[in-house]
């Protein structure tokens, strides 16, 4: 009889609460936040229509920022809570200004919720929060944040932002799993929510259960078994972010986008999709591809000179112009970055697309890469 020599990952004894509690720290600590966090059992979509549908009342007017496609979900989940939906929207090729959403809560005073995406790792975009969440403050609004593909790549400072609402995961720049997912709320997003008739209850969306059963309670007995797998998967990464420290890994981010934007430009077939470098999300790189040729079909050939690449077409409408080159965690490296541009000039060529200067793309890549570590 053969012997079993796959790894066991079902023997565990149970996870308990006060374990639970101390992910929970060690991952708010990453956010930057000191305010009350859920940890919902399932991914990132989870706790962000939990948190739209706890806090927007009906007759509301909210604030949509739209920059990709999840902004364009929010919406959705926006005006089937009964809200007045008022929306701002920048090119996917760039990013939302401080001042269209200054201008857009003048002009519509009773705007109280205001909903953005942080990075969008689908569009390769990112927004700046910062100056967002100052003038929303400045309203009054509730904002809330997604920093699903923002946490560990760029900066987050919850607290001194002001987000009342943030949702972060653990699959992207954390290099984490994808089942579990945080959100951290403000006391006057509590205030909001426990005023809110319609907020679900009894539900797994409900976050006054949690908030009920498990923040008033000291976190002392869990309200359901945990998913225990994705729970201690996340705590390692947020031990392995901690032991590289957080600077350094935001750090390895910008570089893995400073240099594959600058071998791109050097290579000269395809070109940053995200115009301006600082509106370029530290997650993930997106490229146009060349006129006239198939986006998945340079994926496609990329993959097959080397397999081992983080380069994928995008989805939906952008699949046949737009190629994307994840950046997630342990693919923000050098090396990654410079594989990733030699698959990309293999598969073009194999198309016979002409490429301009692979060498020169690889060394303005690594220039690139070692300004950003060393700066």
């Amino acid at each position: 009889m053969t012997a079993n020599t796959a790894p066991d990952l079902l023997d565990f004894a149970p996870l308990g609460a006060g374990h639970f509690a101390r992910i929970e720290d060690k991952v708010a600590a990453l956010m930057r936040t000191r305010e009350t966090v859920v940890t919902m059992q399932g991914e990132a979509l989870l706790p962000l229509e939990a948190c739209i549908r706890s806090a927007v009342r009906p007759g509301s007017t909210a604030l949509n920022i739209i920059t990709g496609p999840y902004g364009e979900t929010f919406g959705g989940w926006l005006r089937s809570c009964g809200a007045e939906v008022v929306t701002v929207s920048a090119p996917f090729s760039g990013a939302v200004s401080a001042e269209q959403v200054a201008e857009a809560l003048r002009a519509n005073p009773g705007i109280d919720f205001v909903s953005l995406v942080h990075a969008e790792a689908a569009t390769g975009n990112t927004n700046p929060v910062a100056e967002i969440a100052a003038v929303v403050r400045e309203h009054g609004a509730l904002l809330m944040l997604d920093a699903v593909a923002s946490i560990a790549a760029e900066p987050l400072l919850t607290d001194e932002w002001g987000i009342d609402l943030c949702v972060i995961g653990g699959q992207k720049a954390m290099a984490g799993p994808a089942g579990v997912s945080v959100v951290s709320v403000s006391a006057r997003a509590w205030e909001r929510i426990a005023a809110n008739e319609q907020a679900p209850r009894r539900s797994y969306l409900s976050l006054l259960d949690w908030k009920e059963r498990w923040i008033d309670g000291g976190r002392a007995a869990l309200p359901h078994a945990p998913a225990q797998l994705e729970m201690l998967a996340l705590e390692q990464a947020a031990d392995r972010i901690a032991g590289d420290g957080l600077d350094g890994v935001i750090a390895r981010h910008r570089a893995a986008s400073a240099a594959t934007r600058a071998g791109v430009r050097a290579l000269g077939a395809l070109a940053p999709y995200v115009v301006r470098d600082e509106d370029a999300a530290p997650a993930a790189t997106t490229l146009r591809a060349p006129d006239g040729v198939d986006a998945r079909d340079i994926v496609a050939a990329a993959l097959a000179a080397d397999a081992s690449v983080p380069v994928q077409a995008a989805g939906g409408t952008l699949a046949t112009e737009m190629i994307r080159v994840n950046h997630y965690g342990l693919d923000a490296d050098r090396e990654v970055v410079l594989d990733s541009l030699a698959a990309l000039a293999a598969g073009l060529r194999a198309l016979g697309v002409p490429v301009a200067d692979e060498d020169g793309a690889l060394a303005a890549a690594g220039k690139a890469w070692d300004a950003v570590i060393s700066g």
